[in-house]
């Protein structure tokens, strides 16, 4: 069974995670770039779950840390990709936001 694709807010800088927003990747890093920094993201990840599984405070740090660094590649953490000045709300409720009627239109949808 596959899950369904995360909604994605219409200006494309979120997805909608159990009605969370998460910041995206950032659109415009060439492809080659991309794949390197999810290459890294993903090798950190896999050595989160070793360090925790070991125990050390310090390979758990170091693998965070690389973690945080990939992703502020991505532009998924760090300064925002856009440059419109319009504010991060990463981690907002989109019930709480700007997407609000956006978000929930989509409910009004699905009952239709």
């Amino acid at each position: 069974m596959t899950s369904a694709p995360p909604l994605i807010t219409p200006d494309q800088r979120y997805i909608v995670v159990r009605g969370r927003l998460w910041r995206r990747s950032n659109p415009g890093l060439e492809p080659v770039a991309r794949q390197r920094l999810v290459d890294q993201l993903m090798a950190a990840r896999r050595a989160v779950r070793v360090a925790l599984g070991s125990g050390s405070v310090e390979d758990l740090a170091s693998a965070r840390s690389r973690v945080d660094a990939a992703k502020t590649g991505l532009g998924e953490r760090g300064p925002v990709w856009w440059t419109d000045g319009a504010p991060d709300l990463n981690r907002h409720m989109a019930r709480t936001t700007t997407y609000a009627a956006w978000f929930a239109s989509l409910a009004d949808q699905s009952e239709n």
